[in-house]
Parts: structure tokens; sequence; C-alpha cells
């Protein structure tokens, strides 16, 4: 029974979290060799003021738009 934690920032929609669940579910039963209603995926959202990395909060260093393609 895998139980998969993605920590990302807030901002994603619905619809592109669903395509990931869809995404990593499918990979988890190919790689662990599972049931498909045996894996759970757990998103924690954080606020970009909210995590830090190399002592600057991002949302100080990188602004609102951070993490996604083409920012």
């Amino acid at each position: 029974m895998p139980i998969i934690t993605v920590k990302l920032a807030k901002g994603r929609t619905v619809e592109q979290k669903q395509q990931f669940v869809e995404a990593i579910t499918r990979e988890a039963v190919n790689t662990l060799d599972v049931k498909e209603e045996w894996v759970t995926v757990l998103f924690d959202e954080y606020e970009r003021e909210n995590w830090a990395t190399a002592g600057e909060l991002h949302s100080i260093k990188f602004g609102g738009g951070f993490g996604k393609k083409g920012t």
C-alpha cells in the first residue's frame, strides 16, 4: 500500500493535480506491482512565505510565479 506524499508550493489547479495523480498512480502500479486502489497520493501545499531555501523565503527570493514553466 504505497502512500506517496507530494510537497509543493500552492498554486496548481485541480486539473493539474488530477493529471499528476493519474500519472504517478499509473507509475506506482507498474513499478511496484500493486493494485491501483492501493495507491494513495497526498498533497502538502505550502504558501511561498512558509518555504525557504538557502536562508531566504521563496516569496521574497522568487516572487509569486516561481515553480511554473516560463518563470
